[in-house]
């Protein structure tokens, strides 16, 4: 039988139920709001620092460096590490080393993201002496690529180029995202982005300018879109650098990096935030860098930041005027010795 409250003769309820809803009403709102509040949606954190690893095959101990500097950026409060290049150009192109070197990057305790270097595979030769270079790329690929996260214990997910059907090899160039920056990884070779001069042999670079510069305008359309107040590149050559050509040498080769490098400068003034781009060092001569203190140089809203063999701090500051700023004595190599 349905529940029949009690009425007055004027049809009103009693004085106390009315009291009894009221009360039971204030009680309800009360515990929506904080329900509500305790739902409420994390403010974007406003400071994080990140680690960058130079390339550590400049040098004879290069195994070692890259070990010291695993150990080092895991003891710091890092939210995720990127590393340049996994083998020196000296180094064989096996795939015994791939794998210890898969193993190395792997055991560190952040997250570790690999940005490729020329070294790791443009320079590789078949036993003929033929150029080997596409088949160790697409070796590598298998090997340090096969998923959607990053190495290391703390498994960063990433996005990768190779969702897109039409570019599905290049599984290297990946994004992710912290707070309100853009990271994202991009394969451009340090020695005149694998550009080759001679006829008929450019096949790689060619197919693989059309995916960098559809990767570039995904990462800056995603930007825009999710009003980002900042995008970080990270790769093996510097795509900002102007060729030095002698005095009347009239035998200059084709910059390999012209083309991106008007993608990025047109993308850049166009983005609200700053974009930041991180390369190896320009020069590959260990010793001439043992004393170089990284410095991001600014053009406009576009900053440029070469890191030799050691690693560097960064940290993203949404009330740094420039958003990044580098962490205080991270600029001096990292020693390695014989062990």
């Amino acid at each position: 039988m349905p529940l029949r409250l009690n009425r007055t003769k004027t049809g009103r309820l009693p004085s106390a139920l009315c009291a009894l809803v009221l009360l039971s009403a204030v009680l309800f709102s009360l515990s929506a709001h904080a329900e509500n509040e305790n739902t409420e949606i994390a403010p974007e954190v406003e400071r994080f620092s990140f680690g960058v690893i130079g390339h550590p095959f400049h040098t004879p101990f290069g195994e070692q460096i890259l070990r010291n500097a695993i150990k080092e950026t895991d003891s710091d409060n890092l939210a995720f590490v990127v590393t340049n290049g996994i083998k020196s150009a000296q180094e064989p192109c096996s795939d015994t080393l791939l794998d210890a070197r898969k193993n190395l990057i792997n055991s560190a305790k952040n997250g570790l993201i690999l940005s490729l270097a020329g070294s790791d595979w443009s320079e590789c030769k078949h036993s003929n002496g033929r150029s080997a270079a596409i088949d160790r790329l697409n070796r590598i690929r298998d090997v340090f690529f096969s998923d959607d996260f990053s190495f290391g214990a703390s498994r960063i997910p990433l996005t990768r180029q190779s969702t897109s059907p039409k570019f599905s090899s290049y599984v290297e160039n990946a994004r992710w995202d912290i707070s309100n920056v853009v990271f994202a990884t991009i394969n451009l070779p340090a020695k005149n982005n694998h550009y080759l001069s001679d006829g008929g042999r450019n096949s790689e670079f060619e197919d693989r300018s059309i995916a960098n510069r559809e990767w570039l305008q995904r990462i800056f359309f995603m930007a825009a879109q999710n009003k980002a107040d900042g995008i970080v590149l990270f790769a093996d050559g510097d795509p900002l650098a102007l060729p030095r050509h002698k005095v009347f040498d009239f035998n200059t080769k084709r910059d390999g990096f012209a083309e991106i490098r008007k993608v990025i400068y047109a993308s850049a003034a166009k983005f609200r935030g700053k974009v930041l781009i991180v390369h190896s060092a320009s020069s590959t001569d260990g010793s001439a860098l043992a004393s170089t203190v990284p410095t991001i140089i600014w053009q406009k809203n576009l900053g440029d930041l070469d890191v030799a063999s050691s690693w560097v701090k960064i940290t993203v500051d949404e009330h740094n005027k420039t958003l990044f700023a580098l962490g205080k004595k991270r600029n001096e190599r990292i020693k390695a010795l014989p062990q």
